[in-house]
């Protein structure tokens, strides 16, 4: 994330830490250098548009901690990142609640130029009340009515991505003076319950055209969602019983929209701590949780589950809990107890300090590629989103210690397929799948939703105009 602490509030201060390093180019850059040597996929970039300020009632310990703010915007980081690699994929989020899809459509299209095709984009709807606010509102929409608008939103999308221009609309043909066929270039014609897009596409098609969906919604109405758009689909658990529970229900899900269960690749969010020895990663460990923040992780669990933690005593229970925010948060706390008795609000401080949501793995690289393993095996989850205790050093350690063991196992794979992040990620060409919803979109698709009266009435409006 583009701010200091993101999964692991408080550990901005230990001496290795560089998060703190987040507002130049050059932390950045190095960092995408890193991942790349690693034969990582990606770097994804989690963003949120406003403050957690439901502890306490207030954002003032988020500030006192730097919990996620402050936070600069995610998309400015990624074309220097690209330009300084060369396969390396590149995850962006954006909410669909705070910006009309029309520039917004432009603006991931150029990078996906920039980047060569490597672009994905993270489909969130926003849940954090102060950003409604601070964009005139007074509360976000509900929950359920937050993907109801998301739909159409990608409906815009999907029409400008793939069904305004042609794949060959540019000619560039210097003799004709031509430089794109203006009969190969579509208005879309969109007006719906709330957008209205009646004209063409601003950026010429670019290499992936839709960029690759992420999106990380696990409640029932995020999960239907997913399946119908998402090709990268994060979710967060914090045992392998609930993860496998999620998995098969997302699977489920997949089939029930017309794919195939497996056309969505399913990344658990979790934390490695390593180093060359069990008991040195143990050591590492317990430093590194001796840095975190209780009031910073309550502050994140707060906005993440939609409940103000501050107004519980330290030893109360979660109970029975119905939130606006992240709804599968809630209910996977309240199962997390493998031992059956519920969590308490302790718990919740002190499983958050380091990780966040997911899980930590500590130990040497091979014992944390053999939990990696088992994770897989056990879950039928296809790999993970890692995040940091420090970074870069969190990063370093597993490229060091763990890519080696995975390797030795045959389960990591170093090297990049060509092309872009879509089909380094699946093999299948740059396009979307023609069993993807967005494919319907293109011309002739059977979600086409070009208007030849509404071309032809701009033709003859700019003919009569001349």
């Amino acid at each position: 994330m583009n701010c200091v602490a993101h999964q692991s509030p408080g550990l901005w201060r230990h001496p290795s830490d560089r998060s703190w390093d987040y507002n130049t180019i050059d932390y950045w850059v190095d960092l995408a250098r890193l991942l790349e040597t690693g034969g990582f996929d990606g770097l994804f970039i989690a963003d949120v548009l406003g403050t957690y300020d439901v502890f306490a009632g207030n954002d003032e310990a988020a500030i006192r901690q730097g919990t996620q703010i402050p936070v600069n915007d995610p998309m400015l980081l990624v074309s220097a990142m690209a330009h300084a690699t060369e396969n390396l994929g590149f995850g962006i989020t954006t909410a669909t609640g705070f910006e009309h899809p029309y520039p917004f459509a432009r603006r991931m299209s150029t990078l996906d130029h920039l980047t060569r095709g490597r672009v994905g984009w993270n489909v969130v709807t926003g849940y954090l009340p102060s950003g409604a606010r601070n964009l005139g509102d007074d509360d976000q929409l509900e929950h359920d009515d937050r993907y109801d608008h998301a739909d159409e939103y990608l409906t815009v999308l999907y029409k400008l991505w793939e069904g305004s221009w042609e794949r060959d609309a540019v000619r560039r043909d210097r003799e004709a003076g031509v430089f794109a066929e203006p009969s190969k270039v579509h208005h879309i014609g969109h007006q719906g319950k709330h957008f209205k897009v009646p004209g063409i596409h601003l950026s010429e098609p670019s290499p992936q055209g839709t960029p690759v969906i992420y999106q990380a919604g696990a409640s029932p109405r995020g999960r239907r969602f997913a399946a119908e758009n998402a090709e990268a689909i994060f979710v967060g658990a914090p045992t392998k019983a609930i993860l496998r529970n999620v998995v098969s229900q997302i699977r489920e899900e997949l089939v029930l929209a017309g794919r195939d269960p497996y056309d969505a690749k399913i990344y658990t969010l979790l934390t490695i701590i390593t180093d060359s020895t069990p008991e040195a990663a143990r050591a590492k460990a317990a430093e590194y949780q001796s840095y975190a923040s209780e009031e910073g992780a309550l502050v994140l669990m707060s906005g993440w589950m939609g409940i103000d933690l501050a107004s519980y005593d330290i030893d109360d229970p979660i109970g029975n809990v119905q939130s606006n925010a992240i709804q599968s948060a809630v209910a996977a706390f309240q199962q997390a107890s493998e031992s059956g008795e519920e969590w308490r609000i302790r718990d919740i401080a002190a499983w958050g300090g380091v990780g966040g949501m997911g899980p930590v793995l500590i130990g040497s690289g091979d014992e944390v590629a053999e939990q990696l393993q088992d994770w897989v095996t056990e879950t039928d989850v296809d790999g993970f989103n890692v995040a940091f205790a420090v970074t870069p050093g969190s990063f370093e350690d597993i490229i060091t210690h763990v890519v080696p063991a995975l390797e030795r196992r045959g389960l990591y794979e170093r090297d990049y397929a060509p092309g872009g992040l879509r089909n380094k990620l699946f093999g299948r060409g740059d396009q979307l799948p023609e069993n993807h919803r967005g494919s319907t979109y293109r011309v002739g698709g059977v979600n086409s939703t070009i208007d030849d009266s509404i071309r032809e009435r701009n033709r003859l409006t700019t003919a009569g105009t001349k």
